[in-house]
């Protein structure tokens, strides 16, 4: 109990690295001209952390720095891995039927698209379930640097 306002001093300087972007943006430490404008779709998968601890909204925003990126969310739920529980024996046929229910289907739509996806698990899920290659947010922006 003697370590609860240390830990709520800390707390409110911990951000998920697009929370934090998100602010440095906002407050015009990050300019927009830094970024290509070449015109890309960004299909974005949201890691359960994500969306329980945080929010989709700073990850649309730091993928939108790049001017003509069209970032659109994958109104998809957990993408199976969760964690370790997808690369269980027992649990492999489950973990890429949950991926099957939106989030690989969306994926396998977005031919043209760059695939965002912020966990480590989540994108092994998707290369697993689709082939596909889904990129951290912080790969793709750094892709996009002039």
């Amino acid at each position: 109990m003697e370590l609860k306002a240390d830990a709520l001093r800390i707390a409110k300087n911990v951000f998920l690295f697009e929370e934090w972007l998100a602010h440095e943006a906002d407050a015009g430490r990050i300019d927009r001209s830094l970024f290509t404008t070449k015109p890309e779709l960004v299909k974005v998968h949201g890691h359960c952390h994500q969306k329980a601890l945080s929010s989709m909204i700073p990850v649309k925003k730091v993928l939108s720095l790049p001017k003509n990126y069209n970032v659109q969310l994958i109104p998809s739920g957990c993408c199976g891995m969760a964690g370790s529980f997808g690369f269980e024996t027992e649990h492999y046929d489950l973990s890429m039927q949950i991926g099957e229910l939106v989030l690989f289907p969306a994926v396998r739509k977005a031919e043209n698209a760059i695939i965002s996806a912020a966990g480590t698990s989540c994108r092994h899920q998707i290369k697993d379930g689709t082939g596909r290659k889904a990129q951290h947010p912080a790969e793709i922006l750094f892709d996009a640097l002039k």
